[in-house]
């Protein structure tokens, strides 16, 4: 039997007296998929860290390839055989993709002349064994999230590593990148490739996967092979309970908000003039005297979005669908003053506004948690209190006073209403895993008491349990008043947290449709065919 790639043997680790890893051990052979799953807080964000060397562990043992290594660092890890595929890429912006590669894959050296064809053809076939139609000439902060994420695969797959760590690889891909993702790890798998896969969807894990390593509150609860658990048993375990993906919780009141949307009263029939022009989104059009939020072909040149029109209720949750560019988020930015509209009418409860910047949005009343939350989110070297208190300070720190007292204790609320984990509201944004650092975010837009909430793929990374528990605070917002914009890729989701789906195309808002629409309905419309057929 082949000796394993990587073993882990009883690692500990501890973050400001706080037990991230109590003696968890793991091994991944050859040829294997070794998924790594739990729930967020759960060690496996800092386990990838370990193994990869961005962070010592305080006690126990790390083998690769037999050989015991100590002191192991990011450069170490690499020379020895580890790459990592991050959830969000870790690129430079302003560089080309070929550019990109070359850097990640070519050791710098004193006086050496860059062979930019070689480089340029590296690239291409890099590219190419991934399927990815990228040009390698454009700078990367030009492209998309997904697209960015295939780059980081490619540089991957160039070093010729033996031990592979996806850290959540699909989180925001398309279905089709997704499938040309899942043939590269057959590839590698066949090609005697160990990988670690990191992933909150289950399906993946059932589909790729060899063996299982579960971990809860930082400790090892179950390595089996991967076919000796259904997903109902593999949650049970994640979570330690039974979970429901729809049970509603019993969560603090957030006070301030208008009074609630009524989707049974407030839809009307169809009607021979959409508001909107367009008579298959007059279908889900809102008639309500509680508008807290209206749009009147609202444009922005630089962001694509055209035309867009549409009407937001206190206490109704609005899910916008879509294709990846459709122009979801850059609505959200509009909207939030990052890039202004150029033309058309906004209107919150009836008065027309401008929203030029996010402290104008800020004062409205608007709330906006974006989908990167390693770079608009949670400021990762800042505690968790400073975090969540910091779109609130004139409030908390009148005349500049610093009352650190009421920081903290406000934050406390946030953390206990969130369950973010560690609750410990001292320790670094850094320190907590992704989706714990999710919850942060939401956190800092609540403590404005905002009338209305977009929210830009919050379960994105996030476990099936927070996820429940992220569904159950958004409906218990709406309930209370809220408005929430819900942008989100996950069509389920959407059609379960919904009172209305929009779906938007090429920067347009092409259809408006009612709760337990039809999926393949909202898919049509997202694809530019025929919504009734």
């Amino acid at each position: 039997m082949s000796a394993p790639l990587l073993r882990l043997n009883q690692i500990d680790k501890s973050f400001d007296g706080v037990r991230a890893l109590k003696g968890v051990s793991l091994e991944l052979m050859p040829g294997e998929v070794h998924a790594l799953v739990g729930e967020n807080g759960a060690g496996k964000s800092t386990l990838v860290k370990v193994m990869t060397g961005a962070e010592s562990p305080d006690a126990g043992r790390i083998e690769i390839a037999g050989h015991p290594v100590t002191h192991l660092t990011p450069i170490r890890a690499r020379q020895l055989g580890v790459a990592c595929i991050y959830q969000h890429p870790a690129l430079f912006p302003d560089l080309t993709v070929a550019e990109n590669i070359r850097l990640r894959l070519e050791r710098p050296a004193a006086y050496h002349r860059v062979d930019w064809s070689r480089a340029r053809t590296l690239a291409n076939d890099l590219l190419k064994r991934i399927g990815a139609d990228i040009p390698i000439d454009a700078p990367v902060r030009d492209l998309s999230m997904p697209h960015q994420q295939l780059v980081e695969i490619a540089c991957a797959l160039g070093t010729g590593a033996r031990i592979v760590i996806m850290d959540e690889p699909t989180a925001s891909l398309t279905q089709r990148e997704q499938r040309l993702l899942f043939e590269v790890v057959r590839d590698l798998r066949q090609q005697g490739v160990g990988v670690i896969y990191v992933s909150h969807r289950l399906d993946e894990i059932f589909a790729l996967a060899n063996r299982v390593t579960i971990l809860r509150d930082g400790e090892n609860v179950r390595t089996c092979a991967v076919g000796e658990l259904t997903e109902p048993s593999l949650i049970r375990l994640m979570v330690g309970r039974e979970l429901s993906p729809t049970r509603e919780q019993a969560l603090p009141t957030y006070p301030s908000f208008p009074r609630k949307f009524s989707a049974a009263s407030d839809v009307a029939t169809p009607s021979p003039r959409a508001s909107i022009g367009q008579s298959e989104i007059d279908s889900g059009r809102v008639v309500s005297s509680n508008v807290a939020l209206s749009l009147r072909n609202l444009s922005c040149y630089v962001s694509g979005v055209r035309n867009v029109n549409l009407d937001l209720n206190s206490g109704e949750i609005l899910g916008l669908a879509g294709l990846v560019g459709a122009g979801r988020t850059e609505l959200a930015r509009v909207l939030f003053g990052l890039t202004p509209a150029d033309t058309g009418e906004i209107r919150m409860n009836g008065q027309r506004i401008v929203l030029d910047s996010p402290q104008i949005a800020v004062a409205h009343g608007i709330a906006y948690v974006p989908e990167d939350r390693s770079r608009h989110g949670a400021i990762l070297e800042l505690p968790v209190e400073q975090n969540i208190t910091m779109a609130i300070h004139p409030r908390i720190f009148p005349g500049g006073w610093l009352r650190l007292g009421v920081e903290r204790a406000l934050a406390a609320q946030h953390i206990r209403t969130l369950d973010i984990r560690p609750p410990a509201s001292g320790i670094r944004a850094a320190a907590l895993s992704g989706g714990n650092q999710q919850k942060v975010s939401v956190a800092r837009w609540l403590a404005t008491k905002p009338s209305i909430l977009i929210l830009d793929e919050p379960t994105q990374g996030v476990d099936v349990g927070a996820k429940s528990e992220l569904h159950a605070l958004i409906r218990n917002l709406a309930k209370q008043g809220l408005a929430v914009l819900l942008i989100s890729s996950d069509l389920p989701e959407l059609l379960a947290l919904s009172d209305r789906i929009g779906v938007m195309r090429a920067g347009r808002l092409v259809s408006l449709l009612p709760a337990k629409t039809d999926p393949h309905k909202v898919m049509s419309a997202a694809f530019g065919q025929d919504s009734a057929g």
